[in-house]
């Protein structure tokens, strides 16, 4: 997300953040009412299926999608706010017609320490192929039940301050929880095996391009990191050290991992999301997404 050019000495003072038929778009407003529009991703808030009457579900999706949005242009402003000023930005939001209409006050404060390298350490996550991740304080692995999981995951949040993990479905999963960590998630997908015992079987990981947050979320597999490395050189790592890799489109697919990694469009130099499984107990082929 990017508000165009940088115009120094500005100071933001509100944000809006609006639906309308044809998507949604947020306004930056700065103390002497210079504003700064942009258009955001995504639909429209108008049900235009059929029938013509919006879904029990629609609002809720509605819902959704603005807070995803809220989160997206809290982040771009207090960036703004730190090359600009070197200060960040909070957004306090209010609903003005919930969920398609928000006003956010900007409040300003001392840079994060984390803008600094080496002040704040990562929240470093280590990948085990066949047997899940070793987290600092409890780890995830591919023989856990999903109770185990999500205990892990919420000492994941009550370590970091982070919001409680959250729930999300996904085709194919009896269950899936993720956690946020500085401005990435960890996500651990739960399935049934044949015999119906539902265990851990996918763990996710994505950060965005830009500042990492605090802390930032790293992932390491044979001391590779993953989403910190430029693209090309995790690729190469792997090859080198004899790991088939099959690159496709956006993704590259190490099969014998069990890992995928993703590129997105914000910054393709670097991997924005991976994925690693479980070997399935049937004997069939890695699914990747």
């Amino acid at each position: 997300m990017d508000f165009g050019a940088p115009r120094y000495g500005r100071v933001p003072a509100r944000v809006l953040l609006l639906g309308r038929h044809d998507g949604w778009h947020c306004e930056i407003i700065d103390d002497k009412d210079g504003r700064d529009r942009l258009p955001l991703a995504g639909s429209g808030v108008t049900w235009d299926g059929p029938h013509g009457r919006e879904p029990a579900w629609w609002r809720g999706r509605l819902a959704a999608d603005a807070a995803a949005l809220r989160e997206r242009v809290e982040q771009a402003v207090t960036d703004r706010a730190f090359t600009d000023l070197g200060v960040e930005a909070d957004v306090a939001w209010f609903a003005v017609d919930d969920p398609v209409s928000w006003e956010g006050l900007v409040t300003l404060r001392e840079p994060d320490p984390a803008r600094y390298p080496g002040n704040v350490p990562p929240y470093v996550v280590t990948l085990e192929p066949e047997r899940g991740a070793v987290l600092p304080e409890a780890d995830v692995l591919f023989t856990a039940g999903p109770d185990e999981a999500w205990c892990a995951l919420d000492a994941v949040a009550a370590r970091l301050g982070s919001p409680d993990p959250a729930g999300a479905f996904i085709c194919g999963y009896s269950g899936y929880r993720s956690v946020r960590v500085g401005r990435g998630h960890l996500g651990v997908g739960c399935m049934h095996d044949p015999d119906g015992t539902e265990r851990v079987r996918t763990i996710f990981g994505n950060r965005p391009a830009g500042w990492g947050g605090n802390p930032e979320l790293r992932f390491r597999l044979d001391g590779i990191d993953l989403l910190h490395e430029p693209a090309a050189d995790v690729v190469t790592l792997f090859r080198d050290l004899g790991h088939d890799v099959a690159e496709r489109h956006a993704q590259v697919l190490l099969p014998g991992l069990g890992l995928s990694l993703s590129r997105s469009g914000d910054d393709a130099r670097r991997f924005a999301g991976l994925t690693l499984e479980h070997p399935d107990p049937s004997g069939a082929p890695w699914r990747f997404f």
